[in-house]
């Protein structure tokens, strides 16, 4: 029997063609379908619901030849399959209008043994919502045998500490990368150019922290925003290190994906940056400030200074620059909401709002 080692997607995903009929009159189609490691069925729902294409997994779970299901209803699946706590039989199940039916072990009821499958059902429509098919797909869950299941951990495990490896592999390599830059800046004779270079260096330093965090011991899919900002501002300002200004940092713990983590990252130290170099111009010292503050519904990122503002006529982040794409990473990326505001002599100050939902790190499934 064939086995499944990965996650069934929606089924809309899988064969989302409203012109199904046709492209189950292709070959070339149907031997796709054979040969994939999931069972597959089809059925017409005008003018009655009725199977018009199985496929090889599907004779094989099901235990029932192709020849007999074609042109009837569910009803006449034989298989007898069976659920905890659910007295449903599949052929009733797959009507019911859910994309994700649930576990069942297929062979009589209270006899040990059996193949146990997760079972999707998903309707396709047309352009103007009426419904054409039913797709039904079975996977088996439980076709491996404990020497499979040991040797695919011990693969896992030997997965991880390569990753690991790779990962702090990576970060030394971003902080010589860092080194290298700044090196190339003070050596310079060009003050722009060597602006560019201590930037470019900044952004590749706070990547490096990045994956710094997720070689530690805890690494896994999500990363604390709070510390993780605090650690590019302790990076900032040490860089960046100038008399009479203070950094007031306050932040909560926050788990978040990687994906919002590191675009996040690239703005406060862009931010922080530009406040060190040019907000206190003039001025004897001043105030940089950044909180990183979680309430019931999210978290607020403030990065604000007591400095002099934007010069008139400019804004910030300046549209096609690099900046300007870090920003829009973060508001596709968690749907983020990012507010600039700048007054002469009162400073400036950027806040990035982050929902639960948009933030939250991606749940990975063993």
């Amino acid at each position: 029997m064939a086995t499944n080692d990965d996650k069934t997607g929606p089924l809309s995903e899988l064969l989302g063609d409203a012109n199904l009929a046709a492209a189950l009159d292709s070959d070339h189609f149907k031997q796709f379908l054979d040969h994939i490691p999931v069972a597959i069925a089809v059925a017409e729902l005008k003018p009655r619901e009725c199977v018009i294409y199985a496929n090889l997994e599907f004779e094989r779970l099901s235990g029932q030849p192709v020849v007999e299901l074609q042109g009837q209803p569910w009803s006449d699946l034989k298989a007898i399959a069976t659920a905890k706590g659910d007295d449903r039989s599949l052929s009733d199940a797959i009507t019911m209008g859910e994309d994700r039916i649930g576990r069942f072990r297929l062979g009589p009821a209270g006899v040990e043994g059996g193949i146990t499958f997760e079972a999707w059902s998903n309707v396709i429509e047309d352009e103007v919502g009426a419904p054409l098919f039913r797709i039904v797909a079975l996977a088996a869950v439980n076709s491996r045998s404990r020497a499979d299941n040991e040797a695919l951990e011990t693969r896992v495990k030997e997965r991880d500490v390569l990753l690991r490896e790779l990962q702090h592999r990576v970060k030394n390599n971003l902080q010589m990368i860092t080194s290298l830059i700044r090196m190339e800046g003070y050596n310079t004779s060009d003050d722009e150019a060597g602006e560019s270079f201590d930037r470019l260096a900044g952004r590749v330093d706070a990547l490096a922290l990045l994956y710094r965090s997720l070689s530690e011991e805890k690494f896994g899919q999500s990363v604390d925003l709070g510390i993780y900002l605090s650690q590019i501002a302790s990076a900032v300002m040490q860089a960046h290190a100038v008399e009479g200004i203070r950094l007031d940092l306050k932040v909560d713990s926050w788990p978040v994906s990687i994906n919002v983590a590191m675009p996040t990252g690239l703005v406060v130290n862009e931010v922080l940056t530009n406040a060190l170099k040019h907000a206190f111009v003039g001025r004897a010292g001043g105030t940089i400030t950044l909180h990183s503050l979680v309430d019931s519904e999210g978290c607020q990122v403030s990065i604000s200074d007591d400095g002099i503002g934007l010069p008139p006529g400019t804004s910030w982040p300046t549209s096609g620059r690099l900046g300007s794409l870090i920003v829009q990473s973060l508001r596709q990326n968690a749907g983020a909401a990012v507010e600039v505001i700048s007054s002469p002599d009162r400073g400036l100050r950027v806040m990035i709002r982050f929902a639960r939902a948009g933030a939250a790190p991606e749940v990975v499934e063993s």
